[in-house]
């Protein structure tokens, strides 16, 4: 007679189980808070035991610190695609911008806020977080450099302009959590604003935002 019980469990080999529960923890992150990521939690979520989680992640801060790397490099491979790197610069960084616009980078805002409070108390994700930052000057400044070259852009330094323009959307990104109904278009087009006149490109070259 065949068993009617709970099916046999699968073991999954250490690397499969160990990306399972970081991406369970980043998906906790973003929709409730760095500090909702406990073993318990994410066991709950996996439906494991705690001491599943800890066997991988002794030190909580730890599983904290990769939930947050974790959903960072998400968005930055979100916002500046591989898929991209063959067009136009001037088109990808329209695209960038583009895409920083909306309710899904809004979410991503709040967990930069999130981490970036929490990282004064916390070692391990205060090393992550200078760690992603540096990832992102790295990129854009990449795709400024880029654009120099083809002619497209004209800056004397795109390491500066990166560091500005991710100035700018942090600041805008600071408030995520609050009410910015009738902004007024100065206001939301600051980002693009700035990139057109760093780059020496005509208004509206990088289109209009949202």
């Amino acid at each position: 007679m065949s068993s009617s019980g709970r099916p046999k469990r699968v073991r999954k080999n250490p690397e499969t189980r160990r990306a399972e529960i970081v991406a369970t923890a980043a998906r906790i992150a973003l929709a409730e808070g760095l500090e909702c990521i406990t073993m318990r939690r994410v066991a709950e979520e996996l439906d494991v035991r705690p001491g599943l989680i800890s066997h991988y992640f002794p030190v909580a801060e730890e599983l904290v610190a990769e939930a947050f790397g974790a959903a960072a490099s998400g968005e930055l491979a979100e916002l500046l695609p591989d898929a991209d790197a063959a067009l136009p610069a001037v088109r990808r960084l329209a695209r960038f911008l583009e895409r920083t616009g909306g309710p899904r980078y809004d979410e991503l805002s709040r967990l930069w806020l999130n981490a970036r409070h929490l990282s004064r108390f916390r070692p391990a994700l205060r090393e992550r977080v200078g760690r992603q930052e540096a990832l992102w000057r790295d990129a854009l400044t990449a795709l400024l450099r880029d654009g120099v070259a083809s002619g497209e852009f004209r800056t004397p330094d795109p390491h500066v302009t990166a560091i500005q323009l991710l100035v700018v959307l942090d600041g805008l990104g600071a408030h995520a959590n609050t009410d910015r109904t009738g902004r007024p278009g100065a206001v939301t087009g600051m980002a693009h604003a700035l990139a057109e006149r760093e780059l020496g490109l005509p208004a509206g070259a990088l289109g209009t935002p949202h």
